[in-house]
């Protein structure tokens, strides 16, 4: 099984950057659909952005035009970069493989003043 392991997580004030990765084990790794999630306390997960082995991509509509996804084949890496965070953005932030089943432990982002 691919093991995932997030980067990245921190504290930064609202309007922010931030820049996630997501370190992937074994191989195969282009040929994976992977995605970002996040969980806020006391709600459900959610998708945040979504990409393909092709490389297109797909975001929620909450950071749409915030929210880059991208990965390096090369590297085995995937990445997230979060420009103009929002209190709201705050949640842990998870990698995964979904249709695999594999997830990473996940990474905290807050985002507060």
């Amino acid at each position: 099984q691919v093991q995932l392991v997030e980067s990245g997580g921190d504290l930064v004030q609202p309007g922010g950057s931030l820049s996630l990765s997501c370190a992937a084990s074994g191989s195969h790794f282009s040929t994976y659909v992977m995605g970002w999630y996040r969980q806020a306390p006391g709600k459900q997960r959610e998708l945040v952005a979504y990409i393909s082995s092709s490389g297109s991509t797909n975001y929620a509509d909450s950071v749409k035009g915030r929210f880059t996804i991208s990965r390096d084949n090369a590297k085995n890496t995937m990445y997230l970069q979060m420009n103009s965070l929002k209190p709201e953005d705050t949640a842990v932030y998870s990698c995964a493989l979904p249709l695999e089943g594999s997830w990473g432990q996940g990474t905290q982002v807050t985002v507060s003043s």
